[in-house]
This record gives structure tokens, C-alpha cells and sequence, in this order.
């Protein structure tokens, strides 16, 4: 791809984000951000040597929480950044260098990159961590197994964790199996459902209550929750949580299409609508296609320069995803009956993101989807009784 291909491939996405929005007039004005209650925080924080654990999403009405911790006079020494980096540019699984942020000259330091914990020597010279990154409430979402672990490092130097909470997005439902032990990765650390109904502040608190962290360690936790806040209320927002889920419609499908990457489908990773449509050159009797092109977040995705033939999804609005409640295998099922080898359908990272090998045996086997979901009841049942306790909102 020339150049000049790439930039204006960039400038499209650009606008199309702009266009379609994380934020509209439906956005319900009176819930409190964790970052927005200083009156909570500050005051733990002053006289002490502060790490941030953030990324671009931590921010409040425009303004960094580093910045204002900064012209606040408090003494922030280090940032720590999870995947995709402390600008939330870097590809999907994409390894991210530690750097220096352009703007403080703070030192940040990788989670992503050689390291997925941060190590002792890293933890050195902290007084107290503050945590604050948007999550989408899916459990391979790795946001919060970057969470696990820094409360894992936090908890063995007995360093306190303050957690500033947001709402999730997906916080209206429970679905999908209970990740198995034997399938424990980083894009799934907890025997928990594939959307868990959580903010991450209870998921926070789950975490050390089940005594997740090594050797059944916890870690001092103060979780600054979010006011006028109940799980079922529509939140849009304001900036995106990744480079490939721009909009509420990638957010709402996305517990359901990034099966997809456990297989030869394209979710629309290098083109202008990530999660929001799938295919593959070989589903010709679809009449929508489009073509995965390297981009800013999809340096090289996959299919690139491949006419894929499959669904868009873009024509359908964000509310309507919403209000399905529940993951759709549909289209996972079509695509694996429509394909011609099904011996390849699958890939070795689809076990690690359904958190068992159930799912795809059931799939090969013909079974509904009915069937499928049933299978969870249990399993959703027993989760929905052990999270009570750290519920934080109605």
C-alpha cells in the first residue's frame, strides 16, 4: 500500500469516528465518574509518590487524570499503560515499548510488552497506585488482567490501590461459559462468564474477595465508585476504549463477533468498521464485501487486501444490539456450516476465548444454538450468586 493510501485510509477513520460518535444526546448526564469525585481521592494522594495506571480513556470533560493530578500539585513519578498502549494506538496483541509521555515527560512503563506484570523493580518508589481505564465488561477484554496483575504487584510490596470506577457498557447482562482452569490465559484469567455484568471497580473487588491474586494474597483496595449509576442505564462513551471499537455498535457486538478472530473470519480489523461486519473471500454468495486494508490500529490485520464476502452490521442502530441482551452464535454457526473446510475453520486462539473446548466441539457437532446456551444455565447461575456480594450498583 502507497503512503498516501495509508494517510487517507487514517484521515476516513478519523471521520468516521467523528461522525458516528462515542457520545449523543441519549447520554444520561447525571451518573458521577469515579475521576470526577477529587473531593474522594486527592486527599489520599498528596504527600506521596503516585503511579497511574491509565491509557486514553482516562480522562474527565477532556483533560487527562495524570494532567490534573500534576496541576493539582500531586507527585505522580510513573505511568503504567496496558494494551494498546498509554495513547491507545498500538495494534491488537501488538507488543508496546515502555517510552516517555510527550506531554509530562513521565517515565511509562509497558504492561504489554516484556512484561504483563509490573516487576519489583518497577513497583519501586511507590506510594500509592490510582487505576483508571474504561472497560467494556467482557472477559477478554484484557483491561482487567492487566488489573489482576498490578493488584498482584500491588498487594506483594503492600502498596494501596485506588480504583476509580466507570460504568460498563455491557453491564445490562450475563452470558456465555465459564472459563475452565485448563484454559487460563491472558485474555481470560477468572472462571467467570464471557460478560461478567461487572464495573470494573466490583470486578476489582471480586478479584480480591475470591482471592484470585497468588498465593491468595489481597490487595488493599479502595474503589471510588460512580454516582447516579445503575447497570441497566444507557452510558455512551466519550472516548474509545481501543482503536478497533469505535463506536457503541463495536462495543455491543463485540462479545459476540471476537469469536470470530478464533477463526478465518475477518471481524473488519483495517477498514473502517471494526466489529461491525464479518467475512471471508470465500462466502461469495453474500452480496456485501469488504477489503482489510493496514491502518492505525490494524497494522497488518488480517485477510489484508482480500475481498471478503460476509455481513455488515453497520446498518442496524447501536440500541438494537443493546437490547438483544445476550450473545448471538448465529453467525458463528452459519459461517462454520458455510465454510468448505471445516477441519480449518478454527484456530488454536478460539478455545482460549470461549474458556473451554465445549464450545467449538458443539459447534462441529451440529448443535443449536438453544442447545448451546443451555449448557451455561448452570454455570451463569452459580456466577450470578457468587458476585452479589461485591455488587456495587443496582
Amino acid at each position: 500500500m502507497t503512503l498516501f493510501k495509508t494517510l487517507f485510509l487514517g484521515v476516513c477513520l478519523f471521520f468516521y469516528m467523528a461522525v458516528e460518535g462515542m457520545q449523543t444526546s441519549s447520554q444520561d448526564t447525571s451518573i458521577i465518574l469515579g475521576i470526577a469525585q477529587t473531593d474522594k481521592y486527592y486527599p489520599l494522594l498528596y504527600n506521596k509518590k503516585v503511579a497511574v495506571v491509565g491509557n486514553q480513556s482516562t480522562q474527565f470533560n477532556g483533560n487527562h487524570l495524570v494532567d490534573n493530578l500534576i496541576k493539582s500539585g500531586v507527585d505522580v513519578i510513573k505511568v503504567f499503560s496496558p494494551e494498546h498502549g498509554f495513547r491507545g494506538k498500538a495494534d491488537a496483541g501488538e507488543a508496546v515499548a515502555d517510552g516517555k509521555d510527550i506531554i509530562t515527560g513521565l517515565p511509562i512503563i509497558s504492561l504489554y510488552g516484556d512484561n504483563k506484570k509490573p516487576t519489583v523493580a518497577q513497583m519501586s518508589g511507590i506510594d500509592v497506585i490510582v487505576f483508571d481505564i474504561q472497560d467494556v465488561g467482557v472477559r477478554f477484554y484484557t483491561y482487567i488482567s492487566t488489573l489482576h496483575y498490578v493488584m498482584e504487584a500491588a498487594a506483594e510490596k503492600n502498596i494501596p490501590l485506588i480504583l476509580l470506577d466507570r460504568p460498563n457498557p455491557n453491564g445490562h447482562f450475563i452470558d456465555g461459559p465459564v472459563l475452565e482452569k485448563k484454559y487460563q490465559s491472558f485474555v481470560g484469567m477468572h472462571p467467570i462468564p464471557v460478560v461478567h455484568g461487572m464495573t470494573i471497580g466490583e470486578y476489582a473487588q471480586m478479584i480480591n474477595g475470591e482471592k484470585w491474586l497468588k498465593n491468595g494474597m489481597q490487595c488493599e483496595l479502595t474503589v471510588i465508585r460512580c454516582e447516579n449509576y445503575e447497570r441497566t442505564m444507557d452510558y455512551e462513551l466519550p472516548i474509545m476504549p481501543s482503536p478497533n471499537l469505535p463506536n457503541m455498535r463495536s462495543i455491543y457486538l463485540y462479545p459476540s463477533l471476537c469469536f470470530f478472530e478464533g477463526t478465518v473470519v475477518s471481524v473488519g480489523r483495517g477498514t473502517l468498521k471494526p466489529f461491525q461486519q464479518i467475512g471471508h473471500p470465500v462466502y461469495r454468495h453474500y452480496v456485501y464485501s469488504f477489503v482489510p486494508k493496514p491502518m492505525e490500529g490494524a497494522k497488518d490485520p488480517k485477510l489484508k487486501d482480500m475481498r471478503c464476502f460476509g455481513v455488515d452490521f453497520s446498518n442496524r442502530t447501536a440500541k438494537s444490539f443493546k437490547a438483544m441482551g445476550r450473545l448471538d452464535l448465529s453467525f458463528l454457526i452459519e459461517f462454520y456450516k458455510n465454510y468448505p473446510e471445516h477441519s480449518s475453520f478454527f484456530n488454536n486462539y478460539f478455545n482460549l476465548l470461549a474458556g473451554n473446548n465445549t464450545l467449538q466441539s458443539d459447534i462441529k457437532a451440529g448443535k443449536t444454538e438453544l442447545q448451546i446456551r443451555n449448557s451455561w444455565s448452570k454455570g451463569i447461575a452459580d456466577f450470578k450468586v457468587m458476585r452479589e456480594v461485591y455488587l456495587l450498583y443496582p
